[in-house]
Order: C-alpha cells, then sequence, then structure tokens
C-alpha cells in the first residue's frame, strides 16, 4: 500500500472501542472501576499467600502468587489507557510508548500461558503423583520453573516487538485499537508485512497451541486419577481445585485464540475479545480462586484473625 507521507511517525492514536457517546461517563467509570479492583483483589492474594505459612511454601500458591503480579502487570499497561478513550480530546501514544505497550503485553501475555501450564502440571503431579509430590516438585524446582517462564516470556515479547517495529511507519497512525498490538499495528507499516504475519501467527500459534496441549492433556490424566477417588468429599474437593483453573484457562486461551490465530479480518469482535485477556481475566482471576478455593478462603479467615482460624504452623 503506497503512503503519501513518507515522515516516519512519532506517534500513533488509539481509536479504542466504539461505544455510544451516552455512554462515556458510565464506560469510564466501569473500567476504573474494573482497575481499582483487579489491583485490589490480586494485591490480595499475593500477600495472602506471601505471609500466610501453609500457602507460601506450597508451589501451587506460588504460582497463584506470580499469576497475580502478572494480571497485575498486564491491567496496567492495557486499561489506563482503555480509559483514555472514554474522556474528551485526542491524546496520542508516542511511538516509544506503543513499542513498550506491545512488548510487555506479549512478555507478560506469554508468561501467563507458561504459568498456566506449571500450574496444570503441578496439579497432575499432586493428584496423580501424591506420594512423589514433595520431591517431584520442590521449592528449588517451582523457583527454576517459574524463573523459565519469566526468561521465555521475555524472548517471546522481544521477538515480537522487534519483527513488529523494525518496519517503517509512515502514516497514516490512527490505530483501529485500543492498544498496541500486533495486528492492528502492522496494517499501518509502509512495508510488506507478509513474513511478520506468518513469523506472528506461527510464533504464538505454537506457544498457544503447546501449552494447551499440554494442559489438556493435564487435565486428562487428572481426571482419571480423580475419578479413582472413592469418597464423594475427595472427588468435590479435586475437582474444586482443579476447576478454578480450568476456568480462568478458558477465558483466557479462546479469546487469544480467535484473535491471532485466524487470517486477517480486522473484525470489530477483536476489540471485545481483547478485553478478556487484557481486563477482564486479570479482574476475574482473584476471585475465582477465592471463591472457590478453600485454602485461600481460610487463609483469609486466619489473617484476618476469624475465631478458632489459627495457624497449626
Amino acid at each position: 500500500m503506497e503512503r503519501v507521507n513518507s515522515t516516519l511517525l512519532t506517534e500513533f492514536i488509539l481509536t479504542g472501542i466504539p461505544y455510544p457517546l451516552r455512554l462515556r461517563t458510565f464506560l469510564f467509570m466501569f473500567f476504573l472501576l474494573t482497575y481499582i479492583l483487579t489491583q485490589l483483589g490480586n494485591l490480595l492474594i499475593l500477600v495472602v499467600v506471601s505471609v500466610d505459612p501453609q500457602l507460601h511454601a506450597r508451589p501451587m500458591y506460588i504460582f497463584l502468587g506470580v499469576l497475580s503480579i502478572i494480571d497485575m502487570g498486564i491491567s496496567t499497561i492495557i486499561v489506563p489507557r482503555l480509559m483514555m478513550n472514554f474522556t474528551l480530546g485526542i491524546k496520542p501514544i508516542p511511538f516509544g510508548c506503543c513499542v513498550a505497550q506491545l512488548y510487555f503485553y506479549h512478555f507478560l501475555g506469554s508468561t501467563q500461558c507458561f504459568l498456566y501450564t506449571l500450574m496444570a502440571y503441578d496439579r497432575y503431579l499432586a493428584i496423580c503423583q501424591p506420594l512423589r509430590y514433595p520431591v517431584l516438585m520442590n521449592g528449588r524446582l517451582c523457583t527454576i520453573l517459574v524463573a523459565g517462564a519469566w526468561v521465555a516470556g521475555s524472548i517471546h515479547g522481544a521477538i515480537q516487538a522487534i519483527l513488529t517495529f523494525r518496519l517503517p511507519y509512515c502514516g497514516p497512525n490512527q490505530v483501529d485499537y485500543f492498544f498496541c498490538d500486533i495486528p492492528a499495528v502492522l496494517r499501518l507499516a509502509c512495508a510488506d508485512t507478509t513474513v511478520n504475519e506468518q513469523v506472528t501467527f506461527v510464533d504464538i500459534g505454537v506457544v498457544v497451541a503447546t501449552c494447551f496441549f499440554l494442559i489438556l492433556l493435564s487435565y486428562v490424566q487428572i481426571t482419571q486419577a480423580i475419578l479413582r477417588i472413592r469418597t464423594t468429599d475427595g472427588r468435590r474437593r479435586a475437582f474444586s481445585t482443579c476447576g478454578a483453573h480450568v476456568t480462568v484457562v478458558t477465558i483466557y486461551y479462546v479469546p487469544c485464540a480467535f484473535i491471532y490465530l485466524r487470517p486477517e479480518t480486522n473484525s470489530p469482535l477483536d476489540g471485545a475479545a481483547a478485553l478478556f485477556p487484557t481486563a477482564i481475566t486479570p479482574f476475574l482471576n482473584p476471585l475465582i480462586y477465592t471463591l472457590r478455593n478453600q485454602d485461600v478462603k481460610l487463609a483469609l479467615k486466619r489473617m484476618i484473625g476469624a475465631p478458632g482460624m489459627k495457624s497449626n504452623v
């Protein structure tokens, strides 16, 4: 596509998501409240896991604490900028900030994919290999796995950011999206984006498909093991613990697959789908893991000093 203006861009304008003007104030307050509750909810999870001696020594809750950090980061990267769409005036985003937003979103997003896989593996070991679990999933291995997820996520984010912004951008500068993401930004490039689109599809596809397959494989084994549990209460507790993880994985992976793993269509539904991994999932994770997890609820009661809930440790 030919560009009239050959000057390289120094800023972009994010068009945001379409909405009726009469809902401007409501949507601003809605996302502001969502952002505040996301930060407070995930911070509460992080504090509970950190201070409760019955939780912070267990790998499952170490992973949950790391997930809270990631959710707080993704929400901070995306939601405040989304809220600016519901204020008056045009507020461009500098080129460098657009690069940083794309990098950190894919860095944290891919780290979250890897973490969900580790959480599924942890549940597999705990339920299918209960006697060997303390040896197979010890503190040292847990630390190594988490560090590996962060490193792999940072590499993935760097690859996507470098490939996207190595291309020239010379106008127009209007990104038809509510944040700087690969498909929306590539449409503004003054060069052929075929290679970028193929690499993005393969790279993200490998990450998403591999993680999802490993999670699915883990839960097939977990389900078979749970069905062999003789007591109803034991099966209920096992399904409750795993159900929270299955729920968040579903509401995270389905929108991501819809956005990145299909032919370019520039559908209005892309923006709606992107709200799930960027705003809704980080908000729901603390609710899901506190309301559906008995250990976290008991730890909350111990932390606030509920009668009869003192720790035995």
